[in-house]
């Protein structure tokens, strides 16, 4: 008889173990951005996670520097999820549909995706020349064109372009990691007509990149979110450039396809812990 309880107990424990470790294996990984990040503030904002000013995101969450990053981490972890701007996602990492509504370029463009944001263009208004004029360039015609073939949706169809004479100089542009790609691949384009100006991107996050144009350390900042009163009474004013899908990402293993922006509250605050709920 004991040897029989002893076997009874011990499958028990074994079944009870196994259960744990797939509870385990089944566990949901959060990747979030770094406080003071335009990606993080908007889409914290965009899904409920942030209520009456205090952004709950899970304490348990694994921070990240930069959209490319969060990339990376969910492409080598079956169980994790996070979010990246729409024109920076890759192969190695599965876009969900939120409400039923896929990312795309087009569904931004009509609305009727649920995380969409604006990027900025952020200035005091003390422009140099050189600045001015990219800035025109961005918003121009040419800019639209440039800015729709990196599959985001310009914020509005400016005039055309012309070139002028005797452009030279530095531009410093500082900010949002997400933004960086677009204005670098426009800064590609605009020094093909000026190769005489040097154009510096420095990738230092949303809110640094405010900061740093309010304090006059650069020429232009680079926002994923809009500007916040206080930093508006600083000074600071912005050109909304283009609209982004702020896309919920997963690792190609995940069977997940889609989630609603209650299930993504849920998980981005820790209510839901486990793929298979």
């Amino acid at each position: 008889m004991k040897k029989a309880a002893v076997l009874i107990l011990t499958l028990i424990l074994a079944v009870l173990q196994a259960g744990c470790a797939a509870r385990q294996d089944d566990r949901i990984n959060v990747i979030s951005r770094e406080a003071g990040s335009g990606t993080r503030d908007a889409f914290t904002e965009l899904t409920g996670i942030k209520k009456d000013g205090t952004d709950n995101t899970v304490m348990t969450s694994e921070i990240t520097s930069s959209t490319f990053v969060v990339i990376k981490s969910v492409s080598v972890d079956k169980n994790a999820i996070g979010y990246a701007s729409l024109g920076t996602l890759s192969d190695n990492v599965k876009a969900l549909s939120i409400d039923g509504i896929k990312p795309t370029a087009e569904n931004i463009k009509n609305r009727t995706y649920p995380l969409i944001r604006t990027f900025n263009i952020i200035d005091t208004g003390a422009l140099s020349r050189q600045a001015e004029d990219f800035v025109q360039y961005i918003m121009s015609s040419q800019g639209a064109e440039i800015i729709e073939g990196q599959g985001y949706v310009p914020f509005a169809q400016g005039q055309e372009y012309h070139i002028k004479e005797d452009m030279e100089g530095r531009i410093v542009i500082a900010g949002s990691t997400s933004v960086a790609p677009l204005i670098d691949v426009i800064a590609d384009e605009y020094k093909k007509i000026y190769p005489d100006v040097e154009i510096e991107i420095q990738q230092t996050g949303s809110g640094a990149g405010i900061t740093s144009t309010i304090e006059g350390a650069c020429d232009l900042g680079i926002s994923s979110r809009e500007l916040k009163e206080e930093e508006r009474l600083k000074g600071a004013r912005e050109t909304t450039v283009a609209l982004d899908g702020i896309v919920v990402i997963v690792n190609l293993q995940n069977t997940t396809d889609g989630l609603s922006t209650e299930e993504v509250r849920q998980i981005f605050t820790g209510k839901r812990k486990a793929w298979k709920s």
